[in-house]
């Protein structure tokens, strides 16, 4: 190629180094197959990953994985973590339950998780999967439904913590990103949760001052 003739006209130095790096990139773009492994979607983000959804609407979706691990009850983000290479979502299982350790300094005793973590192989920590049937009590039934909680947290993530679109490069930009998301949407609970405290605190406020009620309009019939 031309290009690969005049690269001796560059001086030495960081300004090479790049321009070499982006000429392999091309040369493994031009050169790859539709079944080549490691294929380049990108060439800003090369380490992008083609994700197989499964669903009409969005069959494939480019980006890095990323592992979320959140309180049953409350929906507090106890783990995020960005998983690079598209693994196997079982395989990931035992990382994301070493960084919740790590992080709240306690050994998970229960994971609920999707089909998708089948072939697991975790056996210090209780896990249950959606449409497990077998050894479960009427408690365990009920935990098991709060699996589904979960998707609700991962939208809000999307929309109002912009998860959906990481602005920083490489593969320790997604895994910083992750982190913060997580810690923005721990903030947005805590801040919803002080707003209605607040909210309650002034409405009892005026009740005792001033003998108001609160506004609760009649329901309209037709």
């Amino acid at each position: 190629m031309t290009c690969d003739r005049q690269i001796d006209v560059i001086p030495q130095g960081a300004y090479r180094e790049r321009v070499l790096d982006m000429l392999v990139l091309v040369s493994q773009l031009l050169h790859q197959t539709p079944k080549s492994k490691g294929k380049i979607y990108a060439l800003h983000e090369p380490k992008v990953d083609c994700i197989s959804k499964g669903k009409t609407r969005v069959r494939y979706e480019f980006g890095t994985k990323v592992s979320i691990a959140t309180t049953i009850a409350e929906g507090f983000v106890v783990g995020m973590r960005a998983m690079p290479g598209n693994p196997y979502d079982g395989h990931t299982l035992a990382e994301a339950l070493e960084q919740v350790e790590t992080l709240t300094d306690q050994h998970p005793a229960l994971a609920v998780v999707d089909r998708g973590y089948r072939g697991h192989g975790i056996e210090k920590t209780m896990v249950l999967i959606s449409g497990q049937r077998r050894g479960l009590t009427p408690s365990l039934k009920a935990l098991l439904r709060r699996r589904s909680a979960i998707e609700p947290e991962i939208g809000h993530m999307k929309a109002d913590g912009r998860l959906a679109r990481c602005p920083l490069k490489g593969t320790s930009g997604d895994a910083i990103f992750a982190v913060l998301c997580g810690c923005g949407h721990n903030i947005r609970k805590v801040l919803a949760h002080l707003r209605a405290l607040w909210h309650a605190l002034i409405t009892w406020v005026m009740a005792e001052l001033f003998g108001t009620e609160p506004h609760n309009p009649a329901p309209q019939t037709a």
